[in-house]
């Protein structure tokens, strides 16, 4: 489906133009802490989608959605293939591939929650396979619809040095993975779409605390073009906290995901001057999903594309081993 609807436009507005043009037919698999939330934001989206179901294996909280949202409910999801425009998957990554392979197949736009599988070679059959199907698959980086972040990018150019923080609460959910997987992933695609350099050293550490997975992560990252990158993730800490610096030449950038503020640090003579940058704090999470919906409509490609997803899985796996391998030496330090 394409548009001719003038870009500069808002999302709303151009659906408002778009008003012959039919529903998509969404369904939601994976209605738990995560799933619940991009429900949320597709039931105020029933302008442009219906929301054909809402599928989980946990029925009881299945239903007490599906009274609350007036939609149909299904523990199944082989009974939504045939009904669905698109797909919205928020299960654990072990079903990612499964599930997603299963809508593409039958010609369904997808877009799935981080990280995109659990091996890059099931994130290339995907990515294959939506190619030849002709739809889109978006992988769900939501720190790239912040709009810090978007406030921020076009200050970007030739990093030469950048630090990440990431620390959650214990999260009782995902722990299927560990926290680099979890976490750290999010920064690991912003680092790689800031950079587009490819990685010339790694060194991670991590320990596991609470599961049998690594729950705090400390890594350095080397960049081909001299990019020195070190990223902290936990999910065992006792506050939430989500920021980035970012450091260039006579310049850098603070920016923090939870506030949604930014500031630019500048030198000045002899004195560095500070600079907030205006900001219009928006749910990211609504932003991601109105980006999906207006590629289908629009036949754009995602902001976060299957290839990119991809590649954002390919490090984090090579962050994983090399933090086992550290283990292995070292199991009792961090």
């Amino acid at each position: 489906m394409t548009s001719t609807i003038p870009c500069q436009l808002t999302f709303v507005e151009r659906f408002v133009k778009l008003g012959d043009m039919k529903k998509l037919n969404i369904a939601i698999i994976g209605v738990g802490h995560l799933g619940s939330k991009h429900l949320k934001i597709y039931d105020q989206l029933r302008d442009r989608i219906n929301i054909v179901g809402i599928c989980d294996l946990e029925k009881e909280r299945t239903q007490k959605f599906s009274e609350h949202y007036h939609v149909p409910a299904f523990t199944d999801y082989h009974e939504l293939l045939d009904r669905v425009d698109a797909v919205n998957i928020c299960v654990p990554t072990s079903l990612h591939f499964l599930i997603a392979k299963s809508f593409i197949e039958k010609g369904v736009h997808t877009l799935i929650e981080k990280p995109i599988t659990t091996t890059v070679e099931q994130a290339d059959e995907l990515i294959d396979l939506a190619q030849r199907k002709n739809v889109k698959l978006q992988v769900g980086h939501v720190e790239r619809f912040n709009s810090a972040f978007l406030a921020i990018k076009h200050f970007t150019n030739e990093p030469l040095f950048i630090e990440c923080h990431r620390l959650n609460q214990f999260p009782n959910r995902s722990l299927d993975i560990g926290v680099v997987m979890d976490l750290m992933i999010h920064d690991l695609d912003i680092i790689l779409g800031l950079n587009g350099s490819s990685i010339k050293n790694i060194h991670a550490v991590g320990v596991n605390v609470l599961t049998q997975q690594e729950d705090i992560a400390s890594v350095r990252l080397i960049l081909e073009n001299g990019c020195v990158c070190n990223l902290t993730a936990s999910r065992v800490s006792d506050e939430v906290t989500r920021k980035i610096r970012i450091f260039l030449k006579n310049t850098y950038i603070s920016l923090d995901y939870v506030k949604q503020e930014a500031f630019i640090y500048r030198k000045h003579e002899n004195h560095i001057l500070k600079h907030a940058l205006p900001i219009e704090k928006e749910e990211p999470l609504k932003k991601e999903i109105e980006s999906f919906i207006e590629c289908i409509f629009e036949d754009q490609k995602p902001v976060v594309s299957g290839v990119e997803g991809r590649e954002a899985l390919k490090l984090a796996l090579q962050i994983c081993e090399n933090i086992k391998a550290n283990q292995q030496l070292n199991p009792a330090r961090i």
